[in-house]
């Protein structure tokens, strides 16, 4: 399989006429997603992917890639 996919098929969803889909019940449970849980959506236009992530857990993935970042730099020297 390739990079493209990795992961389990939880079935399939029609868009609503707003624009609205329903996230499998399977897939929220395994994931924890409840109703009002906000999601962050990113695409890959070129590949025409859609992935969900909780908001939750892109804010903590934020929070460790800040203090990445502030350990990477802090070993970087200064520019004078």
């Amino acid at each position: 399989m390739t990079a493209f996919f990795r992961g389990k098929a939880y079935g399939s969803v029609t868009v609503g006429e707003r624009g609205q889909l329903v996230i499998p019940s399977e897939l929220r449970k395994a994931l924890g997603i409840k109703a009002g849980d906000q999601l962050m959506v990113f695409a890959h236009l070129d590949k025409k992917v859609i992935n969900l992530m909780p908001i939750k857990d892109f804010s903590s993935f934020l929070e460790k890639a800040s203090k990445m970042i502030e350990k990477l730099e802090s070993k970087v020297p200064k520019k004078r």
